[in-house]
């Protein structure tokens, strides 16, 4: 395999814009600080997700970065706020039109709703459509906000066989959240080949463990980057595989990892496996 890591991506806020690292450390909680932080929805005691445009499209014009002093989140026209500081709640709140909570520990049975990325397709992000109950982080350890592994990987291959397929002629990484893109040769989906595997970066080893389901968050806005429904029917029409057990063939883009051995991992790292 010639691979390398391009670019290192994570989100401390589920949902919302994240930051690119030159470097971080990996452990079996993914990236260091990924994740870490999500928001509660009061009246449903569910997870705050983009998977489910209609309520929560919203938390992607958000950006949350981790300092020193913890998590800074922004809005979209400015406001800021530390994670600590007591006014996040209702400053969020008031920004997202519902009532959320910032919380750092899942609540028992964790859950979120999956719209179904068909039905956002066919009516658009307003509309109330169909939707899945999805647990949390079977593949990840307890106590974590992953919805279900705690490392997401991309190529630019993959990227590349996007764009050439999109009439914008583009395939933003950021729609895909991936906290890993690895560069490699040519056009296709090589990834999905690297399922069962591991693969080393510097002194740590993954394991690839299933392809990735797509669902609308790829089409939605991300802070400047414009709303694209052809983020999802393209791999729609050109990827469709079966992903995870019990499921049918489903648009994919990128696999799911776990860490077999955590070490630091930075840009430029080759990757070998």
């Amino acid at each position: 395999m010639i691979a390398s890591v391009t670019q290192l991506h994570r989100y401390p806020v589920k949902s919302m814009l994240g930051e690119r690292l030159p470097a971080t450390t990996l452990t079996d909680h993914g990236l260091t600080a990924d994740r870490r932080l999500a928001l509660l929805d009061r009246q449903t005691g569910k997870i705050a997700s983009a998977k489910s445009p209609r309520l929560w499209r919203q938390l992607l014009r958000c950006t949350a970065v981790s300092a020193a002093t913890g998590v800074r989140i922004t809005t979209p026209d400015g406001r800021r706020w530390s994670a600590d500081d007591p006014g996040v709640h209702d400053g969020l709140s008031a920004h997202l039109g519902r009532e959320v909570t910032l919380i750092d520990v899942p609540p028992s049975a964790a859950s979120l709703d999956r719209d179904r990325p068909e039905e956002v397709l066919e009516q658009g992000v307003t509309a109330q459509v169909a939707h899945d109950l999805v647990q949390f982080g079977s593949a990840s350890p307890p106590g974590t906000f992953f919805d279900f592994a705690p490392l997401h990987l991309v190529t630019t291959s993959t990227l590349r066989t996007l764009a050439a397929l999109n009439p914008r002629g583009t395939a933003e990484p950021e729609r895909y959240r991936a906290n890993l893109v690895i560069g490699t040769e040519g056009e296709g989906f090589p990834e999905h080949a690297w399922v069962g595997r591991e693969l080393a970066i510097g002194d740590a080893v993954l394991r690839i463990i299933a392809s990735t389901p797509r669902c609308a968050v790829p089409t939605l806005e991300h802070g400047q980057v414009p709303r694209d429904p052809e983020a999802l029917r393209v791999p729609a029409r050109h990827n469709r595989i079966p992903a995870l057990p019990g499921r049918p063939p489903e648009p994919c883009v990128g696999v799911y990892a776990t860490v077999v051995r955590g070490g630091p991992v930075r840009e430029g790292d080759a990757v070998r496996g």
